[in-house]
C-alpha cells in the first residue's frame, strides 16, 4: 500500500548541551503571545470598555490556567488511575500529556477569578481571550505532528502517512493536521468575520458560545480521522473521550448564543 514516510523532523528545536528547547514548549508559547498581542488589538475595539492593561495582567493568568487545567484535565479524564498510584509523575510535564479541555477549564476558572477581582464585564472579557484561542491551537496540533504523536486512524488515502512511534507501521491519516486546520485556520477564520463581519461583538457572550460550539464541532469531526487513546479506545456509543468531553462546550455555546439572542431581542 501506498503512503507517504514521515519527514525527518526532530522535535528538539534547540540544543544547547544538556539544554532542550522543544517544539511543543515554542507552540505553547507562540499561542499565549500572538493570542496576547491580538486580544490587545481586540480590546481596543471592544464596546464594552475592556482595558488594555486588564488584556496584559492577564496574560499570567492565561498561562497558569493553560498548563494547569491542561495538565490536570489530563491526569483526571484520561489516566484518573494511574496518577492515583505515580502521584508525583503529576508535575512531570516534560513526559507529555495534556487535555485542552483540561485547560479550558482552568482559562475559564482564571477568567471568573479574574474578572471577578478586576470588577470586569465577564462576557464581554471572554469574548476577547476565545477569539484568541484558535490561534494557540493551531501551534498546538502542528507541534503534535512534529512530535509524532496522537496520529490519525489506519486509511487508504493518497497523503496517508507511516508514523515513526507507531509499530504497526501502517499508513494513518495526519489527523493532527486535520485539527489544526479546522480547531485552528478555519475556527480563527469564522470568529474573525463574526468579529469584524457582523455585529455579535456588540452582545456580550455571543463570541465565547460560537468558539464553544465551533470548537466542539471540530473537535468531533477531527475525532472521526484520530485514533482514539490505546488505554481508553471507543467509549460509550464508539465515541472517543475527544468528543464525550467536547458535548458540555456545545451545550455551554448553544446557551449562551441563545442567552445573547435574547438579550438583543
Amino acid at each position: 500500500m501506498f503512503a507517504l514516510l514521515f519527514p525527518a523532523l526532530d522535535p528538539v528545536a534547540i540544543q544547547i548541551g544538556p539544554l532542550q528547547i522543544r517544539w511543543y514548549a515554542l507552540a505553547y508559547i507562540a499561542g499565549l503571545v500572538l493570542g496576547w498581542r491580538y486580544c490587545l488589538y481586540l480590546a481596543g475595539r471592544s464596546p464594552h470598555g475592556i482595558r488594555r492593561q486588564d488584556v496584559d495582567d492577564f496574560l499570567s493568568w492565561a498561562t497558569v490556567g493553560v498548563v494547569v487545567g491542561g495538565r490536570l484535565g489530563y491526569v483526571f479524564f484520561y489516566k484518573p488511575s494511574y496518577y492515583l498510584a505515580h502521584p508525583l509523575e503529576i508535575v512531570q510535564v516534560w513526559h507529555g500529556g495534556m487535555s485542552f479541555h483540561g485547560g479550558a477549564l482552568g482559562v475559564m476558572v482564571a477568567i471568573l477569578w479574574f474578572c471577578s477581582r478586576r470588577k470586569i464585564p465577564l462576557l464581554a472579557f471572554s469574548d476577547i481571550i476565545t477569539c484568541a484561542v484558535p490561534i494557540g491551537l493551531f501551534f498546538g496540533r502542528v507541534a503534535n505532528f512534529i512530535n509524532a504523536e496522537l496520529w490519525g486512524r489506519v486509511s487508504d488515502v493518497p497523503w496517508a502517512m507511516i508514523f515513526p512511534t507507531d509499530e504497526s507501521r501502517l499508513p494513518r491519516h495526519p489527523s493532527q493536521l486535520y485539527e489544526a486546520g479546522l480547531e485552528g485556520i478555519l475556527l480563527f477564520a469564522l470568529l474573525t468575520w463574526l468579529q469584524f463581519g457582523t455585529r455579535l461583538r456588540e452582545r456580550p457572550g455571543a463570541l465565547t458560545g460560537a468558539f464553544l460550539l465551533g470548537y466542539a464541532a471540530a473537535r468531533m469531526i477531527g475525532e472521526l480521522f484520530r485514533e482514539p487513546d490505546a488505554f481508553l479506545g471507543f467509549l460509550l456509543f464508539g465515541a472517543t473521550m475527544g468528543q464525550l468531553l467536547s458535548i458540555p462546550l456545545a451545550l455551554i455555546g448553544i446557551w449562551l448564543l441563545l442567552r445573547a439572542r435574547q438579550k438583543a431581542a
